[in-house]
């Protein structure tokens, strides 16, 4: 097999010399050579164990021929940056990680590459860097947490997170007990959060060995998925299939139905038109609209739902899901396996995937039916909806498929807040009054690097007197996590003089998700024509926004320079 690095190696003596220093020998640098790239590192759950999957990576290169070296730039976890100005760095740490990758990638010709990460924006930041180098490459899960007692999520956090802040309401025992089984093993967080979501985007967009998305972290199937990607990327290699021939636009749609249909995080209308950027693709956000109009939403997931990630994957995961709704699909698309994507699901079905791991469903007194829907048992079309008007021009995105029915369409008076910290200080405080519709801005990508709202938006659920009678809009985005009614991704955000800036305390405020419209319909206590509420905006617009504070470094320059929410929040 030739070596891409061979004309390199003449160049420069010292090339070989480093690495027969490192420990390869004069026949391994002969080889072809396999760049592997994870996010391993001490920090959290969904990072601690992937230098197990790597390794096991590594002697599947080993085995048929090749021989790979080993890089590691660690991400960082949302939940670790909850309710502290460290939330504010988080999507931006998507491209310092991309970025990164790409200079590893760069240095040396290498013949491929695999990667692997559980979490939020390292799985994008990874598929990121891979479309941006475009050589023959492979993507590894680090699959699911196991569940909490009763088949609970790390997100029991915010129940204890609100009770803390309330006088006598929980005691030491019961968070002790919280933080002693709110994350049982690594993984990622087994509800069908934005990791999740992206594992199994990962997958749908053809770039996993298939099934690998979610498989649990704990068992030896998510071993033997890394030891097979080892072998599969040198027959990548071998045939010269690169991450341009498999992430085509066929395969973005493919991803759409298939976050549609499970009812993903909306966090995917960032992270995959960012990835297709890469490639040269526009994905406008439209077509989030187009295909939620027309998927049937399958997956009984939490927190739309009610079963956790585990049992998806027991289920048949992802696979099941494409078998499912096969005929929407394009089934000739290229995957990592060098087969087709109808292929692939031919090969499970005679492997028996579909039919072996359902006895771990019985283990919980479970059937496939009540985690994926069928077809025609499912009660609404796709998960996620676009909503334009006049406070949200370019538009917002609201997770439907976890929304009441009786929420989705409401009006009420805006509570009005410029950063989060004080909105959830509101909800704690018990000054938010059913009905109201929290504004919170300032929090888009150019504002303060478009932190999530899971803090304020669980400590709503959470609170009987609020979960499904306030409504909360905003320019900042949402975890995949979130519950409830909760618009986020307003465009243009508020530092860029969208209109969410100039709304006022006591504005009324209105959203339909069927009719995808946001607006301002009224203020001063009367209601407003749109041609009156366009004048409003208009005429406040003048004053200006509110100066940023100075900042300095990396988070400088993403906040100076970061697109749009609508266009993925990447770099220009």
């Amino acid at each position: 097999m030739k070596q891409k690095s061979a004309k390199e190696r003449l160049w420069w003596a010292q090339f070989n010399a480093l690495e027969m220093g490192s420990g390869w020998d004069d026949t391994d640098i002969a080889k072809p050579q396999i760049m592997i790239e994870d996010v391993y590192g001490d920090s959290h759950p969904g990072s601690v164990h992937l230098h197990q999957l790597t390794k096991q990576a590594e002697i599947g290169v080993f085995e048929q021929g090749g021989f790979p070296a080993h890089y590691h730039i660690t991400d960082v976890c949302d939940g670790c940056a909850q309710g502290h100005d460290g939330m504010n760095l988080v999507l931006a740490s998507r491209e310092a990680i991309a970025d990164m990758v790409e200079v590893h990638a760069s240095a040396v010709p290498w013949d491929g590459m695999i990667l692997s990460s559980s979490c939020d924006k390292s799985i994008p930041a990874h598929l990121k860097a891979a479309a941006r180098m475009d050589i023959p490459a492979i993507f590894v899960p680090g699959g699911s947490m196991r569940p909490g007692p009763r088949q609970t999520t790390s997100l029991v956090a915010g129940d204890i997170s609100l009770r803390q802040k309330r006088k006598d309401a929980i005691s030491d025992q019961e968070i002790r007990d919280y933080y002693l089984t709110g994350c049982p093993s690594v993984g990622a967080c087994t509800f069908l959060g934005t990791a999740s979501t992206m594992q199994c985007m990962a997958e749908a967009l053809g770039m996993t060995l298939p099934g690998a998305a979610l498989a649990p972290a704990t068992m030896t199937d998510i071993l033997r998925y890394a030891r097979q990607a080892g072998r599969a990327i040198m027959r990548l290699v071998e045939r010269d299939i690169k991450v341009s021939d498999i992430m085509t636009p066929a395969a973005f749609r493919n991803a759409l139905i298939v976050h549609s249909a499970i009812g993903g995080s909306t966090n995917a209308t960032l992270h995959l038109p960012s990835i297709a950027r890469e490639l040269g693709y526009e994905m406008p956000i439209e077509l989030f609209d187009e295909v939620n109009h027309q998927v049937p939403h399958l997956g009984n997931l939490n927190p739309s739902g009610k079963h956790l990630t585990e049992s998806f994957w027991f289920a048949g995961g992802v696979p099941y899901v494409q078998l499912l709704l096969k005929d929407m699909l394009d089934l000739d698309v290229m995957t990592v396996t060098g087969k087709t994507l109808g292929e692939n699901l031919e090969d499970l079905q005679r492997d028996n995937f579909f039919e072996r791991n359902l006895g771990y469903l019985e283990n919980y007194r479970l059937t496939r039916d009540e985690v994926i829907f069928p077809v025609e048992k499912a009660t609404e079309k796709g998960s996620v909806a676009i909503l334009k008007g006049n406070i949200a021009p370019e538009g917002s995105v609201i997770k439907y498929s976890a929304v009441a029915l009786s929420q989705h369409s409401f009006t009420g008076p805006a509570r009005v807040f410029n950063e989060e910290e004080d909105a959830y200080q509101a909800v704690v405080d018990k000054k938010i009054n059913p009905g109201d519709v929290i504004v919170i801005r300032y929090e888009g990508p150019r504002g303060c690097g478009m932190p999530e709202m899971l803090m304020t938006t669980e400590a709503i659920v959470c609170d009987e007197s609020l979960n499904g009678h306030v409504a909360l809009i905003t320019d900042g985005r949402f975890s995949g996590a979130t519950r409830g009614a909760a618009i986020g991704h307003i465009s243009p955000e508020a530092a860029a003089g969208g209109p969410i800036a100039f709304i006022e305390e006591g504005d009324l405020i209105h959203y339909d998700i069927e009719a995808r419209r946001l607006d301002l319909v009224g203020a001063d206590g009367k209601e407003l024509t749109p041609e009156e509420a366009a004048a409003l905006l208009a005429q406040r617009s003048k004053r200006g926004v509110l100066p940023r504070p100075a900042r300095k470094g990396f988070y400088k320059r993403y906040t100076e320079h970061a697109l749009s929410a609508m266009q993925g929040a990447g770099l220009d």
